[in-house]
């Protein structure tokens, strides 16, 4: 059997504020008006996250015209485009926003900047629903890069008012290098006050940035859809640490750890502890010998339930 020594854990790691809050929304909403509650995407990116909803009664749709007349919606934690609200409401259906606020912040600004004749470059991954959420709060006038070679090809209509803004989930290396690319382009393109990544995604970086210099290996935990935790195997590959990314612990190769004395464990803003907890189990089972937090962020932040889910 292959021995390792230690196990260390990044800090922060796991759930966020905004992960926590939509998944309180669904349950609530389950308890409140019973099964089914229908859910437009996944709540969050999580399989094990999802399946267990699934079990208690949230359906999971994509197109509004899966939803029967007079049934509860919840939006997932990604946001929707306009046309999605719009429909809804036109539908009449109950409908419980699981946006997270520090997403909405992005879409607000993206509003009000647009009343005063801005357009935007908004850097993301194309397809992701938070970017197809960001981008459908206009008809158009906003324009999709994914890396640093895209920024030459997009034509805005004009320069004179132009905005950045970003998918809140992005490695924050990576975004900072596309948004010096936008900029040497258009210099006078408005960033915003704060960085759009969110305060979550930061620290989960910044503490896999620590812990790479640490361990011979980090695995995160965390789905194949999860932006979030896709970053963190990104960052701790680029800060020198051999990485996996695994939705469970039965989806470890033993032969991973052979040679290594000191191995990393992160896990995605969407990702339960529970998976964490099974991680840590299998990897006792493959003879880690102690586990050991390091220091970090305490996250305190909490955000507020909607009307009607309180």
């Amino acid at each position: 059997m292959q021995s390792f020594q230690e196990i260390v854990l990044a800090e922060p790691r796991g759930f966020c504020a905004g992960v926590d809050r939509a998944i309180e929304i669904v349950d609530r909403a389950l308890l409140k008006f019973g099964a089914p509650v229908y859910v437009r995407h996944e709540i969050v990116h999580n399989t094990y996250v999802v399946d267990d909803l699934k079990r208690r009664g949230a359906i999971f749709i994509e197109d509004l015209k899966d939803v029967p007349e007079g049934a509860t919606l919840v939006f997932s934690a990604h946001g929707v485009p306009k046309s999605v609200e719009a429909e809804a409401t036109q539908r009449g259906l109950t409908v419980f926003d699981a946006t997270c606020p520090l997403v909405t912040k992005v879409h607000v600004e993206v509003a009000k900047l647009h009343k005063e004749g801005y357009e935007f470059v908004m850097i993301g991954h194309k397809g992701h629903p938070e970017v197809e959420g960001t981008m459908g709060q206009l008809v158009d006038g906003i324009y999709l890069v994914e890396d640093v070679a895209d920024v030459a090809h997009i034509q805005p209509k004009q320069a004179e008012r132009l905005a950045v803004v970003t998918q809140t989930t992005l490695s924050v290396d990576d975004a900072a290098e596309i948004t010096e690319a936008v900029v040497a382009r258009f210099p006078n393109i408005r960033r915003p006050k704060m960085q759009d990544i969110c305060y979550a995604t930061q620290n989960r970086q910044d503490a896999v940035k620590v812990l790479s210099a640490e361990v011979d290996l980090v695995i995160v935990v965390g789905s194949p859809t999860s932006s979030n935790s896709n970053r963190l195997r990104d960052v701790a590959q680029r800060y020198g640490a051999e990485s996996y990314m695994v939705d469970t612990a039965a989806e470890m190769q033993a032969e991973w750890f052979e040679g290594k004395t000191r191995v990393g464990l992160t896990a995605g803003a969407s990702a339960p502890d529970i998976l964490v907890q099974e991680v840590i189990t299998r990897m006792r089972a493959l003879g880690a010998v102690s586990v050991r937090t390091l220091d970090g962020i305490q996250e305190t932040i909490k955000f507020p339930l909607p009307k009607g889910l309180k």
